[in-house]
């Protein structure tokens, strides 16, 4: 398992896995428990750190980067004072590195899109330059896509760093050769336009899909870099537009003096591209395009091993000294001479005296042991008390350096340069501390009547804390927005110290409503009293027994529950008693006595039950004294019996006997 995965950095930084590796350092998604937020934390590889100059650098380096502060570049937050290791906080990017982006693509993007990527990445430089920070290696994979297609730098500083400041062609810059300059090449000097030249490589490399110089060895490539012109895009996709083309091979142009002035020079060309992709430049790519002149009193890239041909490049022709010749000269003219031996002989001895009085005289001097003193640790302390504590500093002379924003108090110092415990040979050296100018201040912004969250990220970005927030009712923000917030805009605040009070509002507060008593109400009456009242209704029909059909036998909340507008109230309405628990019907016969001796003989009779006619026949009284009638019910029930529409007389039927 990784040694840093699960350990508390600095009791802030909490590491929780690794997500990239690269030939300095590897780089840590963690999360930053004072903020509450992740973060990318790159740890510099562990023989890196065990130099201290290198981690002086590292951190001087990272402290400039830190203050940049730009949409195109990665942020950085923190740089470690931990004596283990060396690491910078950066924000932690949702996205892949342009290189993969453009393998995702087949490699070749269309110019539209470049553009959209390059113009980017040249702002952010801009932005860079602007400060006095040369980036030193530019490419595709120092370069994020996010998923909105923004674009971020990443490692601004760390190939300074990483080179100690020289422009050599170092083991570290070989992965990047193929995005150099020519001047980082040759070891000559570097300046912003170093930079510019590696961002015409990158885009060159999206419109074509390739790159312009290829080699079996980085040397080879470096070398093709000072001596090669590259095939101009359009050799290599005639679809590309002239005037990108045109911006390309300058940014590429072998000298520093035929490039772009500066990152705004180029922005400019950019954007009048984009507005006009028809536009026509008035310089020439043959203008600029001339591979430099040779510095013999510059470092020269020379390996054992042949250039090779470049696919996609020209080679530039070198003529080598005619050494032959003169060799031949030399030896058909018999050798030296006597005179000329003689000469060589007091030339030596002279040589020789020389060596003799300087070794005397200066070497013995260097080579006898001296006096060593050592510097004593002034960390931590107050530039103003320890510069008095003479008994600390002996004869020692404090100088003020660098004042940076810190969280320690104004006039505490920071670092040390020499470090404490380095022996030197001047008692009275000096030593040159850098000073905490104090914590850094931000205005307070205003967020009132602003969403919550967009908020609360907008502050954490910032590096201000955020309380847990007070949530209340508020019939005009509405609810997850911002009613107010303390500190006022505008009030000075120290990041990662001072915090932050929301109130957030819940919306209106709805009214409160008491439930009548619907239990025995018609269903129609409730539904028009909860309408009115505005609550929704819920009918569930149910059989009852207790309660006629139509009615409600029972709701849910109960009656004098108070609820706010728009509850639900349930309602069980009956629909009469469940047919399976009525009794079951039976039918007798009953005998009806007919009226005797009456003329004409025949009469009609009709008998009624509950109301309903269930015989109505005329009947002849001459031929019976009773007529059958049957009658279906439960229970005891009252027949009504009438003669020629005359009621006569009424009897019980007892429908269970």
């Amino acid at each position: 398992m990784d040694q840093y995965i699960g350990k508390l950095l600095d009791n802030r930084y909490e590491i929780l896995e690794l997500i990239g590796t690269g030939g300095m350092a590897r780089v840590y998604k963690a999360r930053c428990h004072r903020l509450n937020r992740l973060v990318a934390i790159k740890i510099l590889r562990e023989d890196l750190s065990q130099d201290a100059e290198f981690r002086r650098r590292f951190h001087d380096e990272s402290q400039a980067v830190a203050m940049l502060s730009h949409p195109n570049i990665v942020a950085v937050y923190d740089v470690s004072r931990s004596s283990e290791f060396e690491y910078i906080v950066m924000e932690l990017i949702d996205g892949i590195t342009l290189k993969q982006y453009m393998q995702k693509k087949g490699n070749k993007l269309n110019w539209r899109e470049a553009l959209h990527f390059i113009t980017q990445i040249v702002k952010a430089l801009g932005h860079a330059h602007s400060r006095g920070i040369i980036h030193r290696d530019i490419k595709p994979h120092n370069i994020m896509v996010l998923r909105d297609g923004s674009v971020k730098v990443a490692d601004f500083g760390i190939a300074r760093v990483a080179s100690g400041g020289h422009s050599t062609l170092t083991q570290e810059a070989l992965g990047s050769v193929h995005y150099i300059s020519p001047e980082q090449a040759r070891g000559s000097h570097i300046d912003a336009r170093s930079d510019l030249y590696s961002a015409g490589v990158v885009l060159y490399e999206m419109i074509t899909g390739r790159l312009p110089f290829e080699g079996d060895t980085p040397v080879s490539v470096a070398i093709q870099h000072i001596n090669s012109i590259p095939l101009s895009p359009r050799e290599l996709d005639p679809s590309i537009p002239e005037a990108l083309e045109a911006i390309t091979m300058r940014a590429m142009a072998p000298s520093p003096d035929n490039r772009y002035v500066s990152a705004d020079d180029m922005l400019a060309d950019l954007e009048e591209f984009r507005k006009n992709p028809n536009i026509n430049f008035e310089y020439q790519i043959s203008e600029f395009m001339e591979p430099l002149e040779d510095d013999s009193d510059k470092t020269q890239i020379r390996t054992a091993y042949s250039a090779g041909s470049s696919t996609g490049a020209r080679r530039r022709p070198r003529q080598e000294p005619d050494y032959d010749s003169e060799e031949e000269e030399h030896y058909r003219s018999g050798g030296p001479s006597w005179p000329f031996l003689v000469a060589v002989l007091l030339i030596l001895v002279f040589i020789g005296g020389v060596f003799y009085f300087v070794y005397q005289n200066f070497i013995l001097d260097y080579m006898k042991p001296q006096e060593q003193y050592t510097i004593p640790n002034v960390v931590g302390q107050l530039l103003e008390e320890a510069g008095m504590d003479r008994e600390l500093l002996g004869e020692f002379i404090l100088v003020e350096g660098d004042v940076l924003e810190d969280d320690a108090p104004a006039g505490t110092i920071l670092r040390q340069n020499p470090q404490a415990n380095t022996q030197v040979l001047d008692p009275k050296a000096e030593i040159t501390v850098t000073v905490s100018g104090g914590p850094k201040l931000l205005n307070m912004i205003p967020v009132e009547n602003t969403e919550y969250l967009k908020a609360l990220v907008e502050l954490q970005n910032m590096g201000l804390r955020v309380a847990t927030p007070t949530y209340e009712y508020d019939d005009e923000v509405p609810s997850g927005y911002i009613i107010s917030a303390t500190p006022a805009p505008n009030t000075p605040m120290r990041p990662e110290i001072d915090e932050v009070q929301l109130v957030v509002s819940r919306g209106a507060e709805s009214k409160k409503i008491a439930l009548s008593n619907y239990i025995g109400q018609t269903r129609s009456w409730a539904e028009s009293d909860l309408l009115f009242k505005n609550l929704e209704c819920k009918v569930i029909e149910d059989y009852s027994s207790e309660y006629p059909a139509g009615q409600v036998i029972d709701q849910n909340p109960v009656a004098g529950t108070e609820v706010e507008e728009g509850t639900v109230v349930n309602l069980r309405v009956s629909i009469g008693p469940d047919p399976a628990d009525l009794p079951q019907e039976v039918t007798k016969e009953v005998m009806v006595n007919l009226p005797e001796n009456i003329i004409p003989s025949e009469v009609r009779l009709e008998v009624t039950m509950d109301g309903v006619t269930v015989f109505n026949e005329i009947v002849d009284t001459a031929m019976k004294v009773a007529q059958p009638v049957p009658v279906t019910g439960t229970g005891t029930k009252t027949i009504f019996i009438y003669f020629n529409g005359q009621y006569d007389r009424s009897e019980v039927v007892d429908f269970d006997s």
